[in-house]
């Protein structure tokens, strides 16, 4: 039997669609110490995509775990939380590795947050002293002395619990575990999966996890190694900051369409490249063929144990090799129509490159122009004699030099003929001054024949 590379080529995808079918896929905005040998802080001062917070004390941050509580004093508390919230409504696992060490009787709690609103703008809060919240919260602490224990709660946010009488009771599940001093890290996991006929919680999407802890009057130290969060879904895997877009996305998908098919109607018309042994033929009739309402244009994923007959494994296979097809179809229709674009785009540069060059072409001429102005008047400058022209400029400035020194003498002498005073009034002054001072002297003289005589 002959195979075609098209062929080879599906086969290869097929395989390997099966095989990462069920694999995990790490969420890594919502873990941290999930690769090994490398710390959990790149710089031992902050989580990246977490928000640590503590209360009444710093949380301590190694390079393999982070403590939320120190082993000393007591009456401590400590957070992280998620800055992203985890979107995915199919199959995902939350893993957490923590311990807790103290004195024989320590106690203290630690929770594992899973709600609709993040706490991190919040006071770490325990789960007797947090506000009202809507989600799940798992509680690890010794409850009624059993030497530890791990309760589950659920609040749809009309409960408060810091406020509730017997709030203990409101646990829909527990189970006994000693987790306190044994000297290793104890994993916690929850897990949601679809197709299981149990009786499960089934938990939301767009929620974010929270990681608290808080040490009583004895305390105990709560250190986390390790929170791994992973989906089987490989179409939906988590990449940091993608959810913000996502509420966005609707509005730019028209708008990146339209981008995306530019109007080259008024542009040369650009051949597609060549196709090899008729490939280009065969795809267009098929393209046009119409396509059948009744073959599936995407798959569920189903566990390999569900499929029991081979004609169902049959159908499975062949449905999912023809979706993984017609996908690379798509993308081999979508790299024609960027090379396309691309050259359109070229010629639409090259159709540019011409007037621009006209333009250049212009500039340079008036450059030149102006070039041979300036030469030209530097020519005149130097040629021609301005002797004559100095000559009588010489004259005008000698012709008003000689004004000016006869005509200034004269005119401050008939200024001082017809300002000057007359001997008239310089007699006048002087009879004046002297009655004034005959004046003074007898009023002088009077006065002192007037005044009381002393007698030594």
């Amino acid at each position: 039997m002959y195979l075609t590379s098209r062929c080879l080529k599906t086969i290869v995808w097929s395989a390997l669609a099966f095989s990462t079918a069920r694999a995990q896929y790490i969420i890594d905005n919502l873990s941290f110490g999930q690769k090994e040998g490398q710390p959990i802080s790149p710089n031992l001062r902050a989580i990246p995509h977490w928000d640590a917070k503590g209360l009444g004390w710093d949380i301590e941050l190694l390079s393999d775990r982070a403590v939320l509580t120190p082993p000393w004093p007591g009456n401590r508390r400590g957070a992280l939380w998620s800055e992203d919230p985890l979107h995915h409504a199919g199959d995902w696992t939350a893993e957490l590795h923590f311990r807790a060490s103290g004195m024989e009787r320590g106690g203290g709690n630690l929770q594992l947050w899973y709600t609709r609103e993040s706490q991190k703008n919040e006071q770490p809060a325990s789960l007797y002293t947090a506000p009202k919240f809507d989600g799940l919260v798992l509680v690890i602490d010794q409850y009624e002395g059993r030497g530890g224990s791990v309760r589950a709660f659920l609040n749809d946010g009309s409960k408060d619990f810091k406020a509730h009488h017997d709030l203990d009771q409101l646990a829909f599940g527990q189970c006994n575990y000693a987790y306190r001093n044994l000297g290793y890290f104890s994993a916690l996991k929850i897990h949601q999966e679809n197709g299981k006929f149990e009786v499960t919680v089934k938990l939301p999407e767009g929620y974010h996890f929270g990681i608290t802890a808080s040490s009583a009057e004895n305390p105990d130290s709560f250190e986390v190694q390790k929170f791994v969060v992973s989906t089987t879904n490989a179409h939906t895997r988590e990449e940091p900051g993608a959810w913000k877009q996502n509420a966005n996305q609707g509005q730019q998908q028209q708008q990146q369409q339209q981008d995306q098919e530019p109007d080259y109607s008024n542009q040369r018309k650009v051949q597609p490249p060549p196709r090899v042994h008729g490939n280009w033929l065969k795809r267009t009739q098929e393209q046009n063929k119409p396509i059948d309402p009744n073959i599936p244009q995407m798959v569920e994923d189903v566990f390999a144990a569900n499929i029991k007959s081979q004609q169902d494994q049959f159908a499975d296979l062949h449905n999912r090799m023809q979706i993984i097809n017609h996908k690379i179809d798509g993308l081999y229709d979508l790299l024609e129509k960027i090379a396309a674009d691309n050259d359109n785009r070229f010629n639409q540069l090259m159709g540019r490159v011409t007037p621009m060059h006209d333009q250049v072409s212009a500039v340079q001429r008036n450059v030149e122009k102006v070039e041979r102005t300036t030469m030209e008047t530097l020519r005149d400058l130097e040629s021609k004699d301005f002797q004559d022209f100095l000559t009588s400029v010489h004259q005008s400035i000698s012709q008003g030099h000689n004004a000016l020194s006869s005509g200034i003498p004269l005119a401050i002498s008939d200024i001082v003929d017809k300002k000057r005073p007359s001997i008239f009034t310089f007699l006048l002054a002087a009879v004046a001054v002297q009655i004034m001072v005959v004046g003074a002297y007898m009023m002088y003289k009077k006065r002192r024949n007037s005044a009381p005589k002393k007698y030594l």
